[in-house]
């Protein structure tokens, strides 16, 4: 069974409220990336300096089952900001079978935004908006991280 967790989206400031996050919730952030971490290749294109030390993704386990994660919004993806519809839910599936199902499902009548496919960063990733506008995101990690 897929888990459900919620995804924030910043306009620059992810690192601050992450922090402020784990202040309430304690615990350990197992990954923090910034967008200057990422591969230079066709997929990623090159950041620019206003974007670098920006957060990519940030994960902050919150109980044993939930995770707070998020990342701040750059480049193309700034201008569609908008400050409390700054969020999506992300599924995590069991399997390769299992997010494509339910990818294909929840996104029929929408608006695919990032077609399923293998991300750099090892996960198997899409995201889309429902026909209800509704921001998904849906992820199988082949290698479950710890």
């Amino acid at each position: 069974m897929a888990t459900v967790n919620i995804y924030l989206t910043f306009n620059g400031n992810c690192e601050e409220a992450f922090t402020f996050y784990q202040s309430v919730f304690g615990g350990e952030f197992p990954y923090i990336g910034k967008f200057k971490d990422m591969p230079k290749n066709e997929e990623c294109p090159e950041v620019s300096e206003a974007d670098a030390e920006k957060i990519m993704h940030v994960t902050l386990p919150i109980s044993k089952e939930t995770c707070l994660m998020g990342s701040d919004t750059g480049g193309e993806w700034a201008s569609s900001f908008q400050q409390g519809n700054n969020f999506s839910i992300s599924i995590n599936a069991e399997s390769k079978a299992e997010a494509d199902k339910l990818f294909t499902a929840l996104s029929e009548g929408g608006q695919i935004t990032m077609p399923m496919n293998q991300s750099f960063w090892g996960a198997y990733f899409g995201m889309f908006t429902d026909k209800f506008g509704i921001n998904w995101m849906v992820n199988f990690d082949e290698q479950p991280k710890d």
